[in-house]
């Protein structure tokens, strides 16, 4: 189905070329059709001269049969259509401007369009479009506007539907939210009318090239370095940690930071809904989950794949977001040997992610009391690693608390290291030190267990 209205049969474009419409026989696109993107388009002035020849243009291509030809063919098919509407109309488009409508045109065929440059900017973590004229980035944890527009909300459906298509979803009334992932990883979530009020919505999570370790993030200031060492330690002792923190505040990158403290000779198995953990040891067993198709049925869920991957022999199992009734059988998993699991969850304290634990335990269909349900989770868990995002931008580790175990009712934690705010934020920054609370650790027999009790009260003492 092509992306674009043809014109009719009888008229002259429909006869002028590989790029006019084909006939409705004619195969579907290629999957890769972005791998043979041209460069990123660049912002024109917006003349209305301008939007009328791009217009014009779109109205006569067929992006099925476009993107078939090889990116030479298909910009000289572009020129010739755009320089024929020029002459035309007459329209008093210059040299650039018409070489810029060219650019776009072909980021419009075969890419994403407007959001071409914004995908090539490495400074740029996410791209949100909530609508033709606004369109945001986040760019050092601080969302700013752009100058990127489409030219309506139909524009904006085709780059939709061209980003669903790539990553074999449907986009449609009958499928009106997509979550996907793009072929370099980036996370992608599209909403659109009925649900999206005022026209579709699109929402990139870009994936990160550089590998970030907890190297890194002591020398970005996200991290203290004792900190570091101690969550080392605590990954090489097979503790079975959560990192919790709110949307965007850096948890799958600091679970990624700590996936690269695992011995390069276990087997990890990881789980998640959309791909993103950039794993460097070589024995890892990537799942992902799956969406139903439009009869409802083939879904495969976290729950289903964690319980696949408990028959595959893991050393680790690392799930990628705790938020559903796979919380019951990791839990077991980890009172049952499998130690040195890793997650995040969402919640905005470490004691937020004990409740948030408890709560998602409600959906596994188990009915638990709630004191079995916290002493499943207290004899699970070593460990909470708060992360966040603050007010200038910046994701800073908050807290490292351990869980130790119960009083009665209640859990029993340990906060090992913390983040204390200071009372100056001059300049639009946030001020603090990261302090210890020179606790011995409780996690201290199983770091002596593998070579690391010595390391760890150096760690503790000299924080």
């Amino acid at each position: 189905m092509a992306l674009f209205a043809p014109q009719p049969a009888s008229s002259a474009a429909s006869k002028s070329g590989p790029v006019a419409a084909p006939s409705a026989r004619e195969p579907t696109a290629p999957a890769d059709a972005r791998v043979s993107a041209p460069k990123p388009a660049v912002i024109i002035s917006q003349k209305t001269d301008v939007d009328v020849v791009q217009s014009l243009v779109m109205d006569r291509v067929d992006a099925q049969l476009a993107s078939r030809l090889s990116p030479d063919a298909l910009a000289k098919e572009i020129e010739q259509l755009v320089d024929a509407i020029i002459t035309e109309r007459k329209f008093p488009v210059d040299a650039p401007e018409r070489d810029a409508i060219v650019r776009n045109l072909l980021a419009d065929v075969v890419g994403f369009g407007p959001l071409e440059p914004l995908l090539a900017d490495e400074s740029i973590s996410d791209i949100l479009v909530d609508g033709a004229k606004r369109v945001y980035v986040e760019r050092f944890g601080k969302l700013e506007p752009t100058e990127v527009i489409f030219r309506d909300d139909a524009h904006v459906l085709s780059v939709a539907t061209r980003i669903v298509t790539l990553a074999g979803r449907r986009l449609d009334e009958s499928a009106p939210l997509v979550d996907a992932r793009l072929p370099d990883g980036s996370r992608v979530n599209v909403i659109i009318p009925p649900l999206a009020i005022d026209g579709p919505t699109i929402s990139i999570r870009k994936f990160t090239k550089r590998a970030v370790t907890l190297a890194t993030m002591v020398e970005q200031g996200n991290i203290s370095q004792a900190m570091a060492t101690l969550l080392n330690i605590a990954v090489k002792s097979r503790l079975n940690i959560l990192v919790s923190g709110g949307t965007g505040s850096g948890k799958t990158t600091l679970l990624n930071a700590l996936s690269q403290m695992i011995d390069p000779n276990e087997r990890i198995v990881t789980i998640e809904d959309a791909a993103e953990l950039q794993l460097q040891q070589e024995r890892v067993v990537r799942l992902e989950t799956r969406t139903a198709n439009l009869e409802g049925r083939g879904a495969i869920t976290i729950r289903d794949l964690f319980r696949n991957a408990l028959r595959m022999r893991p050393d680790r199992i690392i799930v990628g977001e705790i938020r559903g009734s796979e919380s019951m059988d990791m839990l077991q998993a980890m009172n049952s040997g499998h130690d040195g699991s890793l997650g995040t969850i969402h919640a905005s304290g470490p004691r937020e992610a004990l409740t948030r634990l408890e709560n998602l335990l409600d959906m596994s269909g188990i009915n638990l009391p709630m004191r079995a349900a916290r002493a499943q989770i207290a004899t699970a868990l070593d460990m909470i690693v708060q992360v966040s995002r603050m007010a200038d931008g910046k994701r800073r580790v908050t807290s490292i608390m351990e869980v130790l175990g119960m009083e009665e009712d209640i859990f029993v934690t340990q906060e090992l290291f913390a983040f204390k705010y200071a009372q100056d934020t001059r300049e639009g920054r946030v001020r603090g030190t990261f302090t210890s609370r020179r606790a011995q650790p409780h996690f201290m027999p199983k770091a002596e267990n593998f070579g690391l009790g010595a390391d760890l009260m150096r760690t503790m003492n000299g924080a």
